[in-house]
């Protein structure tokens, strides 16, 4: 019955960190890897002064 238990937790366990990985990935594409910045444009004036 103790084999059955810690079976079944172990089991429990692996099936808990690959949904945390599969899941709570924080990409923006869903392609692996780590989430890239967004390039924000910076204004610029065009007069010289």
């Amino acid at each position: 019955m103790l084999e059955l238990l810690a079976g079944i937790s172990v089991f429990a366990i692996i099936c808990m960190l690959a949904f945390l990985l599969i899941a709570g990935s924080d990409d923006d594409n869903s392609g692996g890897g780590l989430m890239e910045p967004v390039l924000q444009p910076i204004p610029t004036r065009d007069q010289n002064r």
